[in-house]
């Protein structure tokens, strides 16, 4: 069968048919992308502000990365890791030394490298720390997002990820978000079966919710005391998002496991990785973990040039100067917009909370009109609207941007 100029209504149409309904996108049908920008298939123009949830960091279709891909996929793809490859050292090595740990585990998407994280752990806890059989542990946050696995929805409290998936998988402890203290609690009281805390260092999908400053540092030192390792989930967060190339680095913080993913590649190829020292990565053994696509010299070409590019445009700093001009812009306009509650985040990664009840469709309704007017975000949590643009975007582009915002809040004016 062949599509010929086929309407967005036509095609969300046949995707409504086929496709699973387990997402609830906006209503228009990308075509293309460059930049900070994408296309419609009917032509109009679009600042995105969501960056496929932080994936493209480095803006659409980056010359170098896709130059790169298309390079990398005339000499070789795909070999599994029953050989060695010839880009596969190569990434291992430049991730290992560009964000200082001995050794990474390549694997593919975020929740894989979260499920692989909660692995490692659990098998340092056994075989380093002596935790008896069966009985480890790993602390979580209220609040979090990982990923929509099996067992990690087991440890969400978001009652869409976990309903009807049960049973769950045990061995994991919640306490809250950005409170010391709850930690601290319940790391002495299980500290003997504990091996690790894994914790975002901004919630992403809770609604760029920023800890206060200093929490890493304190929940990173209870866990150095009790032998616990600091799991630090980076998918989100990690390569410059934040205003640094990871979001630890604000609090000067080495996690003891480090996950990456999403930006990692740029958007151009599915990448994630877990990275740790020696002491924790040694104990997988062969045949104990793996994937087929997992280290593909496809995925590893195409990773160390994207990162390369976050280096060599300074994308990091250029993160931290935009966000706040953002952050600032926003402030000005919440005396005037009643239905303007405040606005949060680090860098390019901010999020405006509604004035509304997360019940409400305020947000969704906000999302629609600046979709109408030519820009694209999205809300979480009910009231909260996320704009986390590609970190290529112009100062003008920007300030573009925010006028949209502007015009756009000004129809919902009461």
């Amino acid at each position: 069968m062949k599509y010929v100029n086929l309407s967005s209504k036509e095609l969300i149409a046949i995707e409504d048919q086929y496709g699973a309904h387990n997402y609830h996108p906006l209503p228009v049908v990308l075509d293309r992308g460059e930049g900070a920008f994408v296309w419609d298939v009917e032509g109009k123009k679009y600042f995105d502000f969501l960056s496929a949830y932080s994936a493209v960091n480095q803006g659409h279709s980056h010359p170098r990365i896709i130059n790169k891909l298309v390079e990398q996929a005339k000499k070789l793809t795909l070999t599994s890791r029953a050989f060695y490859n010839s880009e596969l050292g190569k990434y291992e090595k430049f991730l290992s030394e560009l964000f200082g740990f001995d050794k990474v585990l390549p694997m593919n998407t975020g929740a894989e490298a979260v499920e692989t994280a909660i692995k490692i752990a659990r098998k340092w806890g056994y075989e380093k720390k002596g935790i008896p059989a069966g009985e480890a542990k790993i602390v979580v946050c209220s609040g979090n997002f990982h990923g929509r696995t099996t067992t990690i929805i087991s440890f969400s409290n978001d009652d869409d990820a976990r309903k009807n998936f049960n049973p769950y998988t045990s061995g994991f402890i919640t306490v809250e978000y950005n409170d010391v203290e709850s930690l601290r609690t319940a790391i002495e009281k299980d500290k003997e079966t504990i091996c690790g805390f894994l914790v975002e260092p901004i919630q992403g999908e809770a609604g760029v919710y920023v800890p206060d400053e200093g929490y890493l540092t304190a929940c990173f030192e209870i866990c150095k005391a009790n032998n616990v390792l600091f799991i630090a989930d980076e998918i989100q967060t990690g390569i410059a998002r934040t205003g640094k190339m990871l979001a630890v680095d604000h609090e000067n913080l080495k996690p003891d496991m480090l996950i990456l993913g999403k930006a990692v590649s740029g958007g151009a190829y599915p990448v994630s990785a877990v990275l740790t020292d020696n002491e924790v990565m040694n104990v997988i053994k062969p045949g104990q973990h793996g994937s087929t696509y997992g280290g593909n010299p496809l995925a590893c070409a195409v990773a160390t040039e994207a990162l390369q590019v976050v280096i060599d445009e300074e994308l990091a700093e250029k993160a931290e100067n935009l966000g706040k001009i953002f952050r600032a812009e926003i402030e000005k306009m919440i005396p005037e917009f009643s239905f303007l509650k405040s606005v949060r985040g680090k860098g390019l990664l901010n999020a405006v909370l509604i004035n509304d009840t997360p019940e409400s469709s305020t947000a969704w309704d906000l999302c629609v009109e600046l979709m109408k007017n030519g820009l694209l975000a999205k809300p979480t949590h009910g009231n909260i609207i996320r704009f986390a643009p590609p970190l290529v975007i112009s100062e003008s582009d920007l300030k573009e941007a925010i006028e949209v915002l502007k015009r756009t809040f000004m129809k919902f004016k009461k």
